[in-house]
């Protein structure tokens, strides 16, 4: 009978422990470790990752035009870890290497999100396509009512971006450069002035409006930064010269 009971007793303490263990955070698998209680690709992981819709980390900050900028001391620093090199050739380069516009959901192509972001009073028709608004080029200081007559420049020209790096890239890299909605690469601006540009660097064109070269400057530089371009010796010496506009 005694054993009988000290049987019992280490069984009773057994499903107790046992108990105990249910007893813990359900919604903290793995022994309550936080990191596992959410799976792979749920929203809170997501989340974590800081994860938007297309076009929605797309809005620049107070007092600027273009999304991601930095200010003018980080641009500095940037530009003086840009590596320095020759003009590079332009063999092999096609724009059609660099895919655009891309869709970026509800019917609407990058093109059209840049549109709609960079204006005021903008509406568009069921396909997605700017019927309407207002734009205030940065280049030369124009207001359009009309959609018809912005382009969409891409701060880095697609040419100057395969002179500096870019032909060495594959294909998915060069769309992504090609429709950077989270860095200052696409700009609503006139299409006299965006023509104006092509693809020259900025030793070679500058906007003709000159408050707006300490937002091209640090756009530029930034683009380049993020992207791993180099540039030449009189490119970043006009970057400087931009830089300096900017307020202290």
């Amino acid at each position: 009978m005694g054993h009988q009971i000290r049987v019992s007793g280490a069984v009773l303490v057994g499903l107790l422990l046992a108990a105990a263990a249910g007893c813990s955070d359900p919604a903290a698998p793995g022994g309550g470790d936080p990191k596992a209680s959410a799976p792979a690709g749920s929203p809170s992981t997501a989340a974590s990752k800081g994860s938007n819709p297309p076009g929605d980390d797309a809005k620049p900050t107070a007092g600027d035009v273009l999304p991601g900028m930095v200010s003018a001391a980080v641009a500095r620093t940037q530009l003086a870890a840009l590596k320095v090199a020759p003009v590079g050739t332009m063999a092999g380069y096609s724009r059609e290497k660099f895919t655009h516009w891309a869709q970026q959901g509800n019917k609407c192509d990058t093109r059209e999100v840049v549109l709609k972001r960079d204006g005021t009073d903008v509406t568009q028709d069921a396909e997605c396509k700017a019927v309407s608004g207002n734009w205030k080029s940065l280049y030369d200081g124009a207001v359009v009512t009309e959609a018809g007559k912005m382009d969409i420049d891409h701060m880095v020209p697609l040419a100057e971006g395969w002179r500096s790096g870019a032909a060495g890239w594959d294909s998915a890299r060069r769309k992504a450069f090609a429709n950077d909605l989270t860095h200052p690469q696409l700009l609503a601006v006139t299409a006299a002035s965006n023509r104006s540009k092509g693809d020259q660097s900025p030793d070679l064109w500058q906007p003709p409006d000159k408050a707006s070269w300490c937002q091209y400057g640090r756009a530029w530089t930034t683009v380049k930064s993020t992207y791993g371009l180099t540039v030449t010796e009189p490119e970043k010496k006009m970057l400087t010269t931009m830089l300096d506009t900017c307020a202290s």
